[in-house]
């Protein structure tokens, strides 16, 4: 059976991190059984990142790696309806959720204003960790932003390019059904993953309040978050 490595679970929901969480999601969605193991270190991962999943001996790294893997062993059909307009649309959110990761991490971490809420809530729900291990994430963190680049921006130049992600995700998230139509595809798996991130942490960042005002992601998030959860 496939088992699936990523990051713990907070507030509810299954993995606090995106890309982990998008994995989750299209795995229940596609229907493929598989063992969720959550762990903190990633130096076992490919690059050293998370998630990623063992199947039959492979390992394998990447979320879009590991999304397209399981379509082509076990035949999925999640994405067979798809146009190429809408595996365009498809891509391009992709690449949009990989810039808004930088913007919701940066809130988690950078941010001085809401990382303590952040850092309580995560030893209340695994007390194993300790406020010196995660000062020691913080300031690893604090050097792939400077290196990435958000590092270097104000708080407000920072949200406001994940505001602007999420304006274009807000345009694309219908009020009812989902982004391609009455079932949800890979693509709704990879919004549910970012947006549940901000959705479900009652941590009061920019991302979460834009998120809150749009009824459209709010009841799409909803949505997967009951189809994938069981609540």
């Amino acid at each position: 059976m496939l088992t699936l490595y990523s990051y713990p679970e907070l507030f509810g929901v299954a993995d606090n991190n995106g890309y982990g969480l998008k994995v989750y999601a299209f795995l229940k969605l596609a229907g493929v059984p598989f063992v969720h193991e959550h762990v903190f270190d990633a130096s076992a991962a490919p690059r050293g990142q998370l998630p990623y999943v063992v199947d039959d001996g492979e390992t394998i790294g990447d979320s879009e790696t590991i999304i397209a893997h399981a379509i082509a062993k076990y035949r999925l059909t999640i994405d067979a309806a798809l146009s190429q307009d809408a595996r365009r649309t498809n891509h391009f959110v992709t690449r949009m959720l990989d810039d808004l990761y930088w913007v919701m991490s940066y809130s988690r971490w950078k941010d001085d204003r809401f990382y303590p809420a952040f850092r309580d809530a995560f030893i209340a729900q695994h007390p194993q960790l300790t406020a010196e291990g995660l000062e020691k994430a913080k300031a690893y963190n604090s050097q792939r932003y400077h290196y990435q680049g958000i590092g270097r921006y104000t708080p407000e130049q920072a949200y406001a390019r994940g505001l602007a992600d999420l304006e274009v995700l807000a345009e694309i998230v219908p009020a009812a059904g989902f982004v391609h139509g009455a079932t949800p595809t890979s693509c709704d798996a990879g919004i549910y993953g970012f947006i549940a991130n901000i959705y479900y942490f009652p941590i009061p960042t920019p991302l979460k309040a834009f998120v809150d005002a749009h009824k459209n992601l709010v009841a799409h998030c909803e949505r997967i978050h009951a189809a994938v959860s069981g609540k």
